[in-house]
């Protein structure tokens, strides 16, 4: 930066809000209470319900975290599909946008509908995909999905039935859009071999996910049942998440369905909201650097360790053992705890058992680390990201791609969050901000 930008930023800085005025006109920064740091409501939502802990007589408990699409458990569902042999995001994408789960007969229509619309143009992956290579795979997909407006009649639809087709159209491409980014990516900037893989109409998103990104496009039966859970769990989560809220405010404004979700994915590309993985990943990195293999199992290593890392003193400095607590899950975080047992199933088909029982003695150890070091009895348990960096490891999967594996599950609840909007919103979300001077 020249002497001048720096002048510049100067000034900006000078200009920071004093943080005492934010108590005094009783503002809630980042829509949050300062006291219980619960979401502040602004909205009502059918799609999903996210539940942390429970207010009875004006006092808030923590409770065992719950997860529900459409009124049904996330536990029941993953269990369903599983139980029936069956990939679920496609089935739970039907659930998230039109209410309900599908009968026998409707599921199957839905299922051909989808396997019609699995296409990306040629010329599109020759145009878009295999040009102008971003160094972030997430800011490729923006650019992408914006650039759909162009390929289309009426991009500024906002029919429901408009906006139904466009939403299953970008669930079930989706893979490609990732897949091809990122191989167009690694050839360009990391040197390894073009290949480009046909869709097949016949797989799953996972599967075909799976068979675009590998070279030789094979996977295991396990490997695809495992991406298909991670992204169930990613598929939805409420309306107040980051993203999922940029897509009812975009929505609010009466723009396309291709500048709201490009919105929600520069809001996932953020390293608040979507990074968190990759941190657990780099921590593993660095935890398994620095105690020896011989010592994984060790309690009292790894219990130090953890301590040293609370304290500042390892680590990437930060002071935070990513992958413990949430914004709103306390006792137990619902994604976490079935994740857990497919991660388990995948250690043992990867001879991972050492690493994925590293990753257990974490999850035991850290809140006793965080007592001891702060002094606090704050319950703290593993979130869903503490185990999925974990499981895309094991399926030799690049970090480069971590992040958008979130998007191409949450996409899904991006669609279903843009319709409800449409169809009960009718008036742009605008919230004030108060002026201020010093």
């Amino acid at each position: 930066m020249t002497k001048y930008i720096d002048k510049l930023a100067k000034l900006v800085k000078d200009n920071g809000i004093d943080t005492n005025f934010y108590n005094r006109y009783h503002v809630y920064r980042g829509l949050r209470d300062p006291i219980t740091n619960a979401g502040v409501l602004v909205g009502l939502t059918k799609i999903s319900s996210v539940v942390g802990s429970v207010v009875k007589d004006e006092e808030r408990t923590a409770v065992k975290g719950e997860l529900k699409y459409r009124g049904i458990d996330i536990n029941d569902i993953v269990g369903k599909f599983n139980s029936k042999n069956k990939f679920g995001l496609e089935r739970t994408a039907f659930l998230l946008l039109f209410g309900r789960m599908p009968s026998e007969k409707e599921e199957q229509e839905f299922l051909e509908y989808l396997r019609k619309k699995k296409k990306v143009p040629k010329e599109f992956v020759q145009n878009i995909f295999l040009k102008k290579v971003s160094p972030s795979i997430m800011n490729k997909l923006a650019r992408s999905v914006l650039v759909l407006y162009s390929n289309e009649k009426d991009p500024d639809d906002l029919s429901i039935e408009g906006n139904i087709w466009k939403s299953l159209w970008l669930i079930v491409n989706f893979p490609a859009f990732v897949a091809y980014t990122y191989v167009a990516f690694a050839h360009q900037k990391k040197n390894e071999s073009l290949f480009l893989h046909h869709m097949n109409p016949d797989l799953s998103v996972a599967e075909q996910f799976l068979s675009l990104i590998r070279e030789n496009s094979k996977y295991t039966k396990l490997e695809a049942e495992i991406l298909d859970v991670c992204l169930m769990l990613h598929a939805e989560h409420g309306g107040g998440n980051n993203s999922s809220f940029t897509v009812h405010v975009t929505t609010s404004s009466g723009t396309d369905i291709y500048s709201s979700i490009a919105a929600a994915i520069g809001s996932l590309k953020g390293p608040l909201h979507g990074g968190a993985n990759i941190a657990v990943v780099h921590m593993m990195e660095d935890i398994k650097k620095n105690i020896p293999r011989n010592k994984w199992a060790d309690k009292k290593a790894v219990l130090d360790y953890l301590k040293k890392i609370l304290k500042k003193e390892a680590g990437d400095g930060s002071g935070l053992i990513y992958g413990m607590g949430h914004a709103v899950y306390t006792l137990s975080d619902p994604r976490a705890v079935i994740l857990e047992k497919y991660a388990s199933k995948l250690a043992k088909e990867k001879k991972l058992e050492d690493e994925f029982n590293l990753h257990l003695m974490i999850k035991e150890l850290a809140p006793i680390a965080f007592k001891m070091v702060t002094g606090k009895d704050k319950i703290i348990s593993p979130n869903v990201d503490f185990y999925s960096g974990f499981v895309y490891k094991a399926l030799d999967l690049p970090e480069e791609v971590f992040t958008p594996l979130f998007a191409m599950g949450r996409i899904t609840g991006w669609c279903a969050h843009r319709i409800e909007e449409l169809i009960n919103g009718k008036r742009i979300i605008r919230p004030a901000y108060k002026y201020v001077k010093d």
